[in-house]
Protein backbone atom coordinates (compact mmCIF):
# COMPACT_ATOMS: atom_id res chain seq x y z
CA UNK A 1 0.00 0.00 0.00
CA UNK A 2 1.61 3.55 -1.15
CA UNK A 3 1.85 6.37 1.66
CA UNK A 4 -1.23 8.16 -0.19
CA UNK A 5 -3.41 5.08 -0.01
CA UNK A 6 -2.53 4.87 3.67
CA UNK A 7 -3.72 8.46 4.39
CA UNK A 8 -6.64 7.75 2.71
CA UNK A 9 -6.89 4.82 5.30
CA UNK A 10 -6.83 6.62 8.17
CA UNK A 11 -10.35 7.80 10.05
CA UNK A 12 -10.66 11.72 10.58
CA UNK A 13 -10.34 11.70 14.17
CA UNK A 14 -7.07 10.14 13.55
CA UNK A 15 -5.53 12.58 11.16
CA UNK A 16 -6.99 15.57 14.00
CA UNK A 17 -5.15 14.40 16.62
CA UNK A 18 -2.24 13.80 14.90
CA UNK A 19 -2.28 17.75 13.68
CA UNK A 20 -2.59 18.65 17.20
CA UNK A 21 -0.27 16.74 18.31
CA UNK A 22 1.98 17.65 15.78
CA UNK A 23 1.87 21.48 16.27
CA UNK A 24 1.80 20.89 20.06
CA UNK A 25 5.52 19.33 19.20
CA UNK A 26 6.74 22.11 16.84
CA UNK A 27 5.43 24.89 19.13
CA UNK A 28 5.25 23.34 22.76
CA UNK A 29 9.62 22.08 22.68
CA UNK A 30 10.99 25.48 21.84
CA UNK A 31 8.73 27.54 24.28
CA UNK A 32 9.51 24.92 27.01
CA UNK A 33 13.47 24.51 25.99
CA UNK A 34 13.26 28.35 25.89
CA UNK A 35 11.45 28.80 29.56
CA UNK A 36 14.08 26.10 31.48
CA UNK A 37 17.29 27.94 29.82
CA UNK A 38 16.05 31.06 30.35
CA UNK A 39 15.56 30.39 34.19
CA UNK A 40 18.31 27.95 34.68
CA UNK A 41 20.85 30.72 32.94
CA UNK A 42 19.82 33.92 33.60
CA UNK A 43 18.20 34.00 36.84
CA UNK A 44 19.82 33.86 39.64
CA UNK A 45 17.90 34.39 42.55
CA UNK A 46 14.32 32.32 42.30
CA UNK A 47 11.18 33.38 43.99
CA UNK A 48 9.37 29.85 44.61
CA UNK A 49 6.67 31.17 41.73
CA UNK A 50 9.75 31.13 39.38
CA UNK A 51 11.43 27.39 40.57
CA UNK A 52 7.48 26.03 40.20
CA UNK A 53 7.67 27.30 36.87
CA UNK A 54 10.70 26.07 36.11
CA UNK A 55 9.75 22.50 37.60
CA UNK A 56 6.01 22.83 35.36
CA UNK A 57 8.17 23.24 31.80
CA UNK A 58 9.98 20.19 32.97
CA UNK A 59 6.97 18.29 33.01
CA UNK A 60 5.74 19.78 30.08
CA UNK A 61 8.88 19.08 28.36
CA UNK A 62 8.75 15.11 29.24
CA UNK A 63 5.48 14.81 27.81
CA UNK A 64 5.95 16.58 24.59
CA UNK A 65 9.02 14.30 23.96
CA UNK A 66 6.65 11.54 23.69
CA UNK A 67 4.62 12.71 20.72
CA UNK A 68 6.75 11.69 17.72
CA UNK A 69 6.73 8.22 18.68
CA UNK A 70 2.63 8.45 19.24
CA UNK A 71 2.04 10.39 16.15
CA UNK A 72 3.94 7.49 13.84
CA UNK A 73 2.14 4.89 16.21
CA UNK A 74 -1.13 6.74 14.76
CA UNK A 75 0.13 6.81 11.40
CA UNK A 76 1.80 3.63 10.77
CA UNK A 77 1.55 1.12 14.13
CA UNK A 78 3.11 0.56 17.61
CA UNK A 79 6.60 -0.87 16.66
CA UNK A 80 8.25 0.00 20.09
CA UNK A 81 6.88 -2.91 21.71
CA UNK A 82 4.87 -3.28 25.15
CA UNK A 83 7.43 -1.74 27.62
CA UNK A 84 7.96 1.42 25.38
CA UNK A 85 4.18 1.70 25.60
CA UNK A 86 3.66 1.06 29.29
CA UNK A 87 6.85 3.74 29.54
CA UNK A 88 5.49 6.25 27.88
CA UNK A 89 2.27 6.38 29.24
CA UNK A 90 3.54 5.99 32.35
CA UNK A 91 6.00 8.98 31.94
CA UNK A 92 2.58 11.01 30.54
CA UNK A 93 0.53 10.12 33.43
CA UNK A 94 3.05 11.16 35.77
CA UNK A 95 3.64 14.73 34.19
CA UNK A 96 0.04 14.91 33.89
CA UNK A 97 -0.22 14.36 38.19
CA UNK A 98 3.03 16.51 38.65
CA UNK A 99 1.23 19.34 36.91
CA UNK A 100 -1.95 19.83 38.16
CA UNK A 101 0.58 19.39 41.44
CA UNK A 102 3.03 22.09 40.67
CA UNK A 103 -0.12 24.72 39.23
CA UNK A 104 -2.32 23.98 42.47
CA UNK A 105 1.32 24.98 44.42
CA UNK A 106 1.54 27.89 42.87
CA UNK A 107 -2.06 28.71 43.43
CA UNK A 108 -1.17 28.10 47.18
CA UNK A 109 1.67 29.99 46.86
CA UNK A 110 0.29 33.11 46.04
CA UNK A 111 -2.94 32.71 48.59
CA UNK A 112 -0.30 32.42 51.60
CA UNK A 113 1.65 35.31 50.13
CA UNK A 114 -1.41 37.47 49.67
CA UNK A 115 -3.43 36.59 52.92
CA UNK A 116 -0.59 35.27 55.51
CA UNK A 117 2.60 37.12 54.25
CA UNK A 118 4.37 36.44 57.66
CA UNK A 119 3.74 32.58 57.44
CA UNK A 120 4.95 32.93 53.39
CA UNK A 121 8.11 34.58 54.97
CA UNK A 122 8.71 31.57 57.51
CA UNK A 123 7.95 29.23 54.93
CA UNK A 124 10.54 30.48 52.80
CA UNK A 125 13.16 30.89 55.45
CA UNK A 126 13.23 27.22 56.24
CA UNK A 127 13.84 25.98 53.03
CA UNK A 128 10.72 23.90 52.57
CA UNK A 129 10.11 24.20 48.81
CA UNK A 130 12.78 21.54 47.43
CA UNK A 131 11.52 18.84 50.08
CA UNK A 132 7.81 19.75 48.95
CA UNK A 133 9.25 19.62 44.97
CA UNK A 134 10.48 16.04 46.28
CA UNK A 135 7.20 15.49 47.75
CA UNK A 136 5.34 16.08 44.74
CA UNK A 137 7.18 14.42 41.84
CA UNK A 138 7.23 11.09 44.07
CA UNK A 139 3.69 11.35 44.68
CA UNK A 140 3.24 12.02 40.74
CA UNK A 141 5.10 8.45 40.18
CA UNK A 142 3.06 6.55 42.73
CA UNK A 143 -0.52 7.73 41.45
CA UNK A 144 0.76 6.59 38.24
CA UNK A 145 1.71 2.90 38.72
CA UNK A 146 -1.27 1.41 37.77
CA UNK A 147 -0.73 2.08 34.06
CA UNK A 148 2.46 -0.33 34.37
CA UNK A 149 -0.05 -3.65 34.38
CA UNK A 150 -2.94 -2.47 32.85
CA UNK A 151 -1.59 -0.64 29.80
CA UNK A 152 -1.67 -3.29 26.59
CA UNK A 153 -0.89 -3.59 23.08
CA UNK A 154 -3.78 -4.33 21.20
CA UNK A 155 -5.25 -4.88 17.33
CA UNK A 156 -6.64 -1.81 15.49
CA UNK A 157 -7.67 -2.68 11.91
CA UNK A 158 -4.94 -4.90 11.77
CA UNK A 159 -2.30 -2.59 13.23
CA UNK A 160 -0.95 -3.11 16.82
CA UNK A 161 -1.43 0.08 19.37
CA UNK A 162 -0.58 1.27 22.33
CA UNK A 163 -4.06 2.40 23.49
CA UNK A 164 -5.79 0.06 25.69
CA UNK A 165 -5.88 -0.77 29.05
CA UNK A 166 -7.19 -4.30 30.61
CA UNK A 167 -8.07 -4.38 33.78
CA UNK A 168 -9.05 -7.62 35.99
CA UNK A 169 -12.13 -6.39 36.73
CA UNK A 170 -14.84 -3.70 37.27
CA UNK A 171 -13.94 -2.82 40.65
CA UNK A 172 -10.18 -2.20 39.42
CA UNK A 173 -11.66 -0.15 36.84
CA UNK A 174 -14.03 1.92 38.90
CA UNK A 175 -11.23 2.56 41.53
CA UNK A 176 -8.56 3.45 38.67
CA UNK A 177 -10.64 6.29 36.89
CA UNK A 178 -11.54 7.55 39.95
CA UNK A 179 -8.67 8.06 41.00
CA UNK A 180 -7.02 9.58 38.24
CA UNK A 181 -10.07 11.89 37.75
CA UNK A 182 -10.29 12.75 41.77
CA UNK A 183 -6.58 13.16 42.18
CA UNK A 184 -5.34 14.34 39.11
CA UNK A 185 -8.42 17.12 38.25
CA UNK A 186 -10.92 17.15 40.75
CA UNK A 187 -9.60 17.47 44.26
CA UNK A 188 -7.21 20.15 42.97
CA UNK A 189 -9.62 22.47 41.19
CA UNK A 190 -11.35 22.73 43.96
CA UNK A 191 -8.18 24.12 46.08
CA UNK A 192 -7.87 26.45 43.27
CA UNK A 193 -11.04 27.90 43.08
CA UNK A 194 -11.39 28.04 47.09
CA UNK A 195 -7.72 29.85 46.80
CA UNK A 196 -8.88 32.47 44.28
CA UNK A 197 -12.24 32.86 45.09
CA UNK A 198 -10.99 33.95 48.97
CA UNK A 199 -8.25 36.17 46.95
CA UNK A 200 -10.41 37.93 44.84
CA UNK A 201 -11.53 40.94 46.50
CA UNK A 202 -7.65 41.06 47.66
CA UNK A 203 -6.55 40.97 44.37
CA UNK A 204 -8.86 44.08 42.63
CA UNK A 205 -7.68 45.98 45.53
CA UNK A 206 -4.04 45.65 45.51
CA UNK A 207 -1.71 48.62 43.78
CA UNK A 208 1.33 46.51 43.49
CA UNK A 209 1.57 45.55 39.55
CA UNK A 210 4.15 42.97 39.82
CA UNK A 211 2.07 41.00 41.84
CA UNK A 212 -0.66 41.10 39.87
CA UNK A 213 0.63 40.30 36.95
CA UNK A 214 2.43 37.12 38.65
CA UNK A 215 -1.49 36.65 39.68
CA UNK A 216 -2.93 36.77 36.10
CA UNK A 217 0.46 34.40 35.17
CA UNK A 218 -0.69 31.83 37.37
CA UNK A 219 -4.86 32.22 36.70
CA UNK A 220 -3.95 31.68 32.80
CA UNK A 221 -2.07 28.54 33.76
CA UNK A 222 -4.62 27.10 35.55
CA UNK A 223 -7.53 28.20 32.88
CA UNK A 224 -5.54 26.68 30.02
CA UNK A 225 -5.06 23.38 31.88
CA UNK A 226 -8.91 23.32 33.19
CA UNK A 227 -10.08 23.56 29.37
CA UNK A 228 -7.62 20.99 28.37
CA UNK A 229 -8.30 18.07 30.65
CA UNK A 230 -12.19 19.13 31.43
CA UNK A 231 -12.61 17.15 28.12
CA UNK A 232 -10.50 14.29 29.30
CA UNK A 233 -12.01 13.54 32.02
CA UNK A 234 -15.18 14.00 31.32
CA UNK A 235 -14.87 10.71 29.30
CA UNK A 236 -13.52 9.02 32.47
CA UNK A 237 -16.77 10.34 34.00
CA UNK A 238 -19.04 9.34 31.10
CA UNK A 239 -17.03 5.90 31.56
CA UNK A 240 -18.09 5.63 35.38
CA UNK A 241 -21.71 6.16 34.07
CA UNK A 242 -21.60 3.50 31.66
CA UNK A 243 -20.18 1.01 34.20
CA UNK A 244 -23.01 1.69 36.62
CA UNK A 245 -25.85 1.40 34.12
CA UNK A 246 -24.38 -1.71 32.56
CA UNK A 247 -26.28 -3.67 35.06
CA UNK A 248 -29.91 -2.29 34.34
CA UNK A 249 -30.15 0.05 31.16
CA UNK A 250 -27.58 -1.42 28.57
CA UNK A 251 -28.94 0.41 26.31
CA UNK A 252 -27.64 3.58 27.64
CA UNK A 253 -24.80 2.57 29.35
CA UNK A 254 -23.66 1.45 25.40
CA UNK A 255 -24.80 5.12 23.88
CA UNK A 256 -22.55 6.48 27.33
CA UNK A 257 -19.76 4.46 25.77
CA UNK A 258 -20.22 5.24 21.70
CA UNK A 259 -19.94 8.60 22.89
CA UNK A 260 -16.87 8.45 24.93
CA UNK A 261 -15.13 6.22 22.49
CA UNK A 262 -16.26 9.07 19.65
CA UNK A 263 -14.83 12.26 21.76
CA UNK A 264 -11.90 10.31 23.59
CA UNK A 265 -9.34 10.34 20.42
CA UNK A 266 -9.18 14.06 20.14
CA UNK A 267 -9.94 14.88 23.98
CA UNK A 268 -7.03 12.60 24.46
CA UNK A 269 -4.85 14.92 22.10
CA UNK A 270 -6.04 18.15 23.45
CA UNK A 271 -4.42 17.53 26.70
CA UNK A 272 -1.40 17.83 25.45
CA UNK A 273 -1.83 21.66 24.38
CA UNK A 274 -1.64 22.66 28.13
CA UNK A 275 2.19 21.33 28.21
CA UNK A 276 2.51 23.51 24.79
CA UNK A 277 0.87 26.93 25.85
CA UNK A 278 2.46 27.34 29.04
CA UNK A 279 5.81 29.10 27.56
CA UNK A 280 3.69 31.19 25.27
CA UNK A 281 1.17 32.26 28.44
CA UNK A 282 4.69 33.38 30.32
CA UNK A 283 6.07 35.12 26.58
CA UNK A 284 2.47 37.63 26.51
CA UNK A 285 2.81 38.07 30.51
CA UNK A 286 5.93 39.45 29.79
CA UNK A 287 4.66 41.99 27.46
CA UNK A 288 2.24 43.43 30.57
CA UNK A 289 5.76 44.07 32.65
CA UNK A 290 7.35 46.71 30.36
CA UNK A 291 5.67 48.47 27.38
CA UNK A 292 9.02 48.58 26.06
CA UNK A 293 10.36 45.88 23.28
CA UNK A 294 13.41 45.32 24.62
CA UNK A 295 12.14 44.16 28.17
CA UNK A 296 9.95 41.94 26.73
CA UNK A 297 11.83 38.64 26.91
CA UNK A 298 11.48 36.10 29.83
CA UNK A 299 14.16 36.90 31.44
CA UNK A 300 12.57 40.17 32.29
CA UNK A 301 9.55 38.23 33.07
CA UNK A 302 11.35 35.36 35.40
CA UNK A 303 13.81 38.60 37.50
CA UNK A 304 10.64 41.17 37.39
CA UNK A 305 8.40 37.75 39.43
CA UNK A 306 11.75 36.99 41.13
CA UNK A 307 11.49 40.31 42.35
CA UNK A 308 8.27 41.16 43.60
CA UNK A 309 7.90 37.85 44.95
CA UNK A 310 10.57 38.59 47.63
CA UNK A 311 9.24 41.50 48.80
CA UNK A 312 5.69 40.90 49.08
CA UNK A 313 5.79 40.01 52.58
CA UNK A 314 6.46 43.29 53.61
CA UNK A 315 4.14 45.01 50.95
CA UNK A 316 1.18 43.32 51.47
CA UNK A 317 0.65 43.06 55.30
CA UNK A 318 -9.34 7.88 30.04
CA UNK A 319 -8.60 5.10 29.28
CA UNK A 320 -10.63 1.98 27.11
CA UNK A 321 -10.55 -1.37 29.02
CA UNK A 322 -10.43 -4.40 26.52
CA UNK A 323 -13.80 -5.60 27.53
CA UNK A 324 -15.40 -1.90 26.17
CA UNK A 325 -12.79 -1.99 23.24
CA UNK A 326 -13.42 0.40 21.32
CA UNK A 327 -11.38 0.67 17.43
CA UNK A 328 -10.37 4.41 18.29
CA UNK A 329 -9.62 5.25 21.93
CA UNK A 330 -6.66 7.04 23.47
CA UNK A 331 -5.14 6.52 26.52
CA UNK A 332 -3.24 9.66 27.10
Amino acid sequence: MSPSEQMEDIPGETVAACVILALSFIVGMPGNLMVIWTILRHVKKRSHTVVLILHLAVADLLVLITLPLWIYSFVRSWVFGEVVCKAMVYIINSCMYSSVFFITVMSIERFIAVRYPFTSINWKKKKLLNKLLLVLWTLAFIFSIPVIPTQVLEKVKDKEQCLFREYSSTSEEVAFLLLETMVGFVVPFVILVVCYGCLWKRITQMTFKFKQNSMVLIISVVIVFALCWIPHHMCNILSLMAIILESWHADMADGMESVRANMAFVTGALVFISSTVNPLLYVFAARSFRSSLRDTGMRKLFHHISSSATGEGTKELSFISKRQASPCEPTF
